[in-house]
């Protein structure tokens, strides 16, 4: 049965980035290897731009309507002058809400052709694999009350709320608890309970959750700590479990771990398995339209598309593969350029993929 693939490229380096991601798609189409159809819509930035939304209402009813949404980036200087209401991002928060987008998960491993790509020595990332499970639709970017209001002295009050139920946290860490089952079954639940009183809580939570998986290592650890830890030794981590902000912090920096976040993918999935997958690095507006950015995280975006939500997982791992025997070739986009390899550009990369995919 024929699966529907949404396509929002979005902004900045997104639509080059997501060009190179569908010549990889069209690849495995053409030799039968997936079944799908594809749509395209406007998301973020050039939504507004084109009809005064971030989120069109006909975009979200598409997305319902998939089986899987691949993602470019939003976002970029362009539209920050905006009120917030309509700014970029809010295309993405609220696709993540309308869909349901609970969980994202970011893995952050090394390829061993790019161990010197890092800037931590070799033998502390050597052979890196971790996965971080973010909660994804609740804590301080939902939170209410938000805003910035003036009180009456004329002075003005910002306020986000962190706010969590035992049923999200609960539902996260069961995602992390699945995921490290066939892992080597290490969670590490991030929080700062010694200080938030709601992560207090998601402490709590994970603890008596784990009672269900009595093979799961469980461990706890303060964000600032995890941290510290990333960097010291990140080999001690597999799965990290964790909330929306501390998630999207961590993540960020484990992805620096890898060589360059260039090279990381991401899925987010509701409890129906229907999931968005975007590369995590954003929209990069300071080098849109050179044909420099790196493909490789959306390339391998649409590999983690193909294995949890398109029930297609030999051509997800053709896909990664490929990538791989790409990085054998020498081939190296200018964030993960180093001596004796050979520089490309955005386009000739994801030719590479496609040819490798052969």
């Amino acid at each position: 049965m024929s699966k529907k693939i949404l396509v929002v490229a979005g902004d900045g380096i997104g639509p080059e980035i997501v060009a190179e991601a569908m010549k990889v798609l069209q690849a495995l189409q053409a030799d039968g290897s997936i079944d799908v159809s594809i749509e395209d819509a406007l998301i973020g930035g050039a939504a507004y731009d084109a009809v005064g939304d971030p989120l069109p209402a006909e975009t979200l009813e598409a997305a319902k309507a998939s089986d899987a949404v691949l993602l470019g980036a939003v976002g970029g200087p362009k539209w920050e002058p905006l009120h917030i209401s309509k700014r970029p991002e809010k295309g993405l928060l609220g696709m993540r809400a309308g869909l349901g987008l609970f969980a994202n998960l970011r893995p952050a491993i090394l390829y061993p052709q790019l161990a010197d790509a890092s800037t931590l020595k070799a033998d502390v990332v050597s052979g890196l694999d971790i996965m971080i499970v973010r909660e994804l639709t609740g804590g301080i970017y939902f939170g209410q009350p938000r805003g910035v209001e003036t009180l009456p002295s004329g002075e003005r009050k910002g306020v986000n709320t962190l706010v969590y139920t035992e049923s999200e946290v609960e539902r996260i860490c069961r995602v992390a608890f699945d995921i490290a089952m066939k892992r080597g079954k290490k969670v590490c639940s991030v929080d700062k309970a010694n200080v938030l009183e709601c992560t207090e809580m998601w402490r709590e939570v994970a603890v008596k959750t784990a009672a269900d998986y009595p093979e799961i290592d469980l461990s706890h650890m303060y964000v600032d700590n995890a941290a510290m830890q990333l960097v010291r030794a990140p080999k001690q981590f597999d799965v990290m479990v964790t909330t929306n902000m501390f998630g999207d912090i961590l993540s960020d920096c484990a992805a620096m771990l890898t060589g360059s976040i260039g090279m990381l993918p991401s899925a987010s999935l509701n409890a129906d398995g229907q999931g968005m997958y975007e590369p995590i690095h954003g929209s990069a507006p300071d080098i849109a339209g050179k044909g420099v950015a790196n493909p490789l995280a959306t390339i391998l975006s649409v590999a983690m598309m193909l294995r949890y939500s398109l029930d297609a997982p030999a051509a997800a791992d053709r896909i990664e593969k490929a990538v791989s025997q790409v990085l054998d070739q020498g081939l190296r986009t200018a964030d993960i350029m180093s001596e004796g390899m050979r520089q490309v550009g955005t386009a000739e990369m994801g030719d590479a993929v496609v040819a490798a995919l052969s």
